[in-house]
């Protein structure tokens, strides 16, 4: 079993534990805010579920259906997951307004806190794990699943705190308050996962930073490359896929064209080795981007 997967797994159980508590004391208690964080938990459950699948089809081996392999669908994962998470925040948001509308009382506030505080130490454990994960393995869908416990802490700790001030003012309307800005700070927190998930589906090119330094390595590091065109970059999972065309003096063998363009390959490689890298290379005699479209321009 892979570090990525025992990571969902874990979050699905720890997700399952806090409904449960959760679920029960919002119910008895009638706080919104307890009842929006089992809302949020019980979509933290789905979503790591989800990514469960995600992760095990994004990890196997590209086959002749998928040449690229699976790795979008991690993506893709990431954008069904933030629309699910607007949703809920909505629903959210109305529950809220429609309780201070009523002015509905919270009731049993201190087995409520008790309880919110044993949910928030056991989210902030389950982030510092998913943290170490999403470091190590540099997965997309861990990554969004601890962004997405994170806001758990923040939501936790907000309906603690709400829950204290009720029970020492006795100022109802605190709960519907929370509860709402809990459901924004759900909605604006989707609207980012979504993004970075589109971009990925559209092939967008790896980070700034890192096609700098790839450019870097073209026109530097080996003297034999004259110049290069038509470099291409994007990402898939944590698979980074490199095009280019290299050009050389037409005199320079096949063998030592081919030599150079493996050293190249080595140079990128070291710049992030926790990345799959997949490099197409087009060994040219001369620069053949002038002739027809002229694409990219050189510097």
């Amino acid at each position: 079993m892979t570090l990525q997967k025992k990571a969902t797994v874990v979050a699905s159980a720890t997700s399952t534990l806090l409904i449960i508590i959760k679920l029960a004391i919002g119910i008895l208690s009638g706080s919104v805010a307890v009842l929006a964080s089992a809302i949020d938990s019980v979509l933290d459950l789905i979503v790591s579920m989800f990514n469960f699948f995600a992760v095990t089809k994004s990890e196997k081996p590209a086959d002749e259906t998928f040449n690229y392999g699976r790795g979008k669908i991690e993506a893709l994962a990431a954008v069904i997951e933030g629309t699910v998470i607007t949703i809920s925040g909505l629903y959210i948001l109305y529950e809220s307004i429609r309780k201070a509308f009523y002015n509905e009382p919270t009731q049993m506030l201190n087995t409520s806190i008790i309880v919110m505080l044993i949910s928030l130490f056991i989210t902030i454990a389950l982030v510092i794990y998913l943290n170490y994960v999403a470091k190590e393995t540099n997965s997309m869908v861990i990554k969004s699943d601890a962004l997405h416990y994170k806001t758990d802490i923040w939501t936790n700790g907000a309906i603690l705190f709400s829950l204290v001030a009720i029970h020492f003012s006795g100022i109802q309307i605190i709960d519907s308050i929370v509860g709402g800005l809990i459901a924004l700070y759900i909605i604006y927190s989707a609207y980012e996962i979504i993004k970075e998930g589109i971009y990925v589906l559209l092939d967008g090119a790896l980070e700034e930073e890192l096609v700098e330094k790839i450019k870097w390595i073209l026109t530097n590091r080996q003297e034999e490359v004259t110049s290069y065109h038509f470099l291409k970059t994007r990402e898939s999972g944590n698979t980074s896929f490199v095009d280019v065309h290299l050009v050389f003096t037409p005199e320079i063998s096949l063998l030592g064209a081919h030599r150079v363009s493996d050293n190249i390959e080595a140079d990128i490689k070291k710049l992030d080795s926790k990345r799959e890298w997949v490099f197409n290379i087009h060994l040219d005699p001369y620069d053949d981007s002038m002739m027809g479209e002229d694409h990219h321009h050189h510097d």
